[in-house]
Formats: structure tokens, sequence, C-alpha cells
């Protein structure tokens, strides 16, 4: 029951992130949204979801990982329903930060409940995959179930398919989930001041990564936001400092494990959270096919990600973490080389499906492991604090990555105008350096600890 709840829970979390997009223009003409307005129906979630992360990792050490989860589904679910039967925009925005809030409590907790329910080796690692594979699959399928909800019901379900789905866990959960939480963590406080500036701070830094995209990096809309938020983690380093019971005590970074495994995330999520969007872009832009049909032709990039991470725990029994993670990083950059030679007359069979299953494998490989290393070498009191800590290295590393890699996409197809063979090599040229990223972020793996090969 652990292993199904935190995987249901992480697959609407990453869900959420996807499937909005395919809904965007039934949003824009049904609620009668402006440009602007229309970008924060994406942005309320993404920043109340990097913002809230860190504390709501700490919260489910403090108060206990199943009141934590279903406190934050709860959240989601209500703000799903709220999305779902918005009648004007301002509601509709609100209802997707709510959503972000409630994802940022929910995403921690789920890895936690793993994380504390196995004990470091095979089970902890077949868990942890079970819980890549779901997530990852539901942003790669976000693409197929919104188009279909969007173009057989409503753009509205695309919201409320969340909510029959978050109640049938939270009833399930609340009977057969157990409580885990340490004693030591009871007695601990909420640092309310860490807490504060830390949803600041990545909050502020999220805010104005997604500001560069349209406005520059240089832009005040980008820089004030950015520079704010390094000032707040500043001060939130200096306050944990001196805190009794911080928020992320600082020693965790001494733990090798977690600091370069969150070091490798930031990095490689850069690549990783940006490829669904660029292929979506170049089939429906380039090729022409309807939101339907780009679902369907994502399906094999799912299906490579699930079937790598349930295949992770097999081969670390044969092959060491850090080189089976070299591995899957050289299989991923080779990857998407391959897919940056994408033209404007590429098909499905000769374009798409051979990169797409090789960097789809080695990204389900990369982010199984990295999620092993990032929550290893430390106790059940720390658990949600190291879950929060990944999740919110890869939610900042695809922020930052998908406005890099949108600005170097539109480097070249700036002017293109109905060019399909510009707008197809802006597309390349975007997952050619997130290959370039992927061998980058390789490099850190040398000094990761080495890990126990699993067995059983």
């Amino acid at each position: 029951m652990a292993v199904l709840a935190a995987c249901v829970g992480q697959f609407v979390v990453i869900l959420d992130v996807s499937v909005i997009n395919v809904a965007l223009p039934s949003i824009r003409s049904g609620l009668s949204i402006g440009e602007g307005s229309l970008q924060w129906v994406v942005n309320a979630y993404v920043i109340t979801f990097a913002g809230f992360l860190l504390l709501g990792g700490r919260t489910s050490d403090l108060f206990g990982r199943k009141k934590v989860f279903l406190l934050g589904l709860g959240v989601f679910t209500a703000a799903s329903l709220l999305g779902g039967v918005a009648q004007s925009p301002w509601m509709l925005i609100v209802a997707r930060a709510l959503q972000g809030v409630g994802a940022a409590v929910l995403s921690p907790a789920t890895l936690t409940i793993l994380t504390t329910t196995f004990p470091e080796g095979s089970g902890r690692v077949k868990a942890v995959a079970a819980w890549t594979a779901v997530g990852t699959g539901g942003g790669a399928a976000g693409g197929l179930i919104g188009g279909l909800l969007t173009d057989y019901l409503s753009w509205r379900w695309v919201l409320l398919i969340n909510v029959p789905l978050g109640l049938v866990v939270i009833v399930a959960s609340a009977v057969w989930l157990s409580e885990n939480r340490s004693g030591e963590a009871a007695a601990r406080r909420l640092d309310l001041p860490g807490a504060v500036l830390a949803t600041l701070g990545v909050g502020s830094l999220a805010f104005g990564i997604s500001q560069s995209e349209a406005h520059g990096w240089s832009s005040a809309r980008a820089l004030v936001p950015l520079l704010a938020g390094v000032a707040a983690l500043v001060a939130f380093v200096a306050v944990e400092r001196r805190a009794r019971e911080p928020l992320t005590p600082l020693g965790i970074f001494r733990v090798r494990s977690v600091s370069v495994a969150n070091v490798i995330t930031v990095i490689s999520g850069m690549a990783f959270y940006a490829m669904w969007y660029f292929l979506s872009l170049y089939m429906q832009n380039v090729l022409g096919y309807s939101a339907v049909e780009t679902g369907l032709a994502l399906l094999p990039h799912t299906a490579s990600i699930i079937l790598s991470a349930q295949l992770a725990p097999r081969i670390m029994r044969l092959v060491e973490g850090r080189a089976l993670l070299a591995l899957a990083g050289l299989l991923t950059a080779a990857g998407f080389f391959w897919q940056s030679a994408m033209g404007a007359d590429g098909t499905f069979l000769g374009t798409l499906l051979g990169p797409g299953i090789a960097f789809s494998f080695g990204a389900g490989l990369m982010m199984t492991l990295l999620a092993v290393f990032a929550t290893s070498g430390v106790g059940p009191s720390e658990s949600g604090l190291v879950a929060g800590l990944a999740n919110t290295s890869r939610t900042m590393g695809g922020a930052l990555g998908l406005s890099v890699l949108a600005s170097v996409a539109a480097s070249r197809t700036a002017g293109a105008g109905g060019d399909l063979e510009a707008l197809a090599a802006g597309y390349g040229r975007a997952f050619l350096v997130s290959g370039v990223i992927i061998v980058v972020s390789m490099l850190a793996i040398v000094f990761l600890p080495r890990s126990r090969q699993t067995s059983g």
C-alpha cells in the first residue's frame, strides 16, 4: 500500500506540470484569458510548487508522513476542484497556485514514505524505481491525457480528473497507510524564520526564471526577483547556522551522496524536463501532429522510461551505482545528440522513435539512480528533508533549463515565420545543448561515494 500510495501521489503531481499545456488554447477561449495572464496558469503552479518544497519535505519529518501526505493530497484535490469549476481567470490562477502548494507538501511525502518504509538496499531501490517510473511517466503521458480530455470532454476535466482519483487515494491511505515518525523528529519544532526565507528564496528564483523567457535575463522583471531570491537564500543560510532546530541542518550537505546527487540533479534536470516541451513543439509546429497524435507518439518514450526504471534494481546487482549512472548519462546524451539532427521532413520511425527510446531509457535510469543516491546516508528523521531537497533540485533545474533552452531555440528560430526547416533547426539546437548539459552533469559522478550493489 505504501508503494501504491506514493506512486499515485507522485503521478498526479508530475502529471499536472505537463497536462495543462495541451489545454491552454481551450482555456484561453473558454475564460477569455489574455496572453499575459495565460502564462500564469502554468507559472502559478510551478512557482508555488518550487517555493514550498523544502517546507513540505520538512513537515513530513516533524508531523508524520501519513498526516502530511493526506494533507497535501487533500489540498491538491480541493484546488483541482476549484480550478475545474473556475468561472474567471483569477479563480483559475488561484486554484493553480493552491495546487502547487498541495503538490509541494505531497511530493516529498511520497518519497519519504518509501525511504522510511524500506531500508537502504534492494527493497528501497525497487520502490524508488517504481516511484520514478510512474512519476516520469505522468510527465510524458500528460500530453496524451490532456489532449484526450480537452478534445473529447472539456479543458475543465484536465483538472477535474484529479478529484475522483484524489478522493479514492485519500480514503485508501487513511485506512491502510501506517504512520512513521521518529521520536527525535516529533520533539522538534518548525523553524518558522527558516521556512519563510526558504520559501521566499526558492519561490523568487522560480519566478525570476519564469520571467526571463519572455523579458530576457537582463530585464528588471527577471533580475529583481532573481536577486531577491539569492538574498533570501543567503539570509536563510545565516539563520540556519544559528537556529537551534533548523529547517535544513546545513550538516546534511556534508553527506556526499546527498550534496553531489543534488548537484547532478539540478544540472541534468535542465535537460530532462525540457525534452517533452521541445518534442511536442516539433511534432505539432513542424510535423503537423494534433495534440492527441503527439501524445500517442510519446508513448514509446514513456514505455522506455518505465522499463529502464524497473530494470534499474536488477542492473544494480551487476554494475556499481556510479558506473551505471555514467553509462546511463552516456546513453541519454547520445540520444539527445541523435535527436538534434531532426529536420522539417522528419518522420516518426526515422526521426523520433530511435533517439526517443535511447534518451528516455537513459533518463529513466539516471533519475532512479539519482533519487537513490540523494536519499541515502541519512537517518529516518532527515528523510523528508532530503526528499524535499531532491524535488527542489529537480524542479529548479527543470525551470532553469526550459528558460535557457527556449532562448537557445529562439536564437535560431527568430524571424523564421513559416520556415519549418528553421523551426526544426531551433528545436534541434535545444537537444544538442541538452546533450552537452548531460555530459557536464556526469563530471560530478566521480565525487559520489561508491554504492553497494543491491542483492535479492
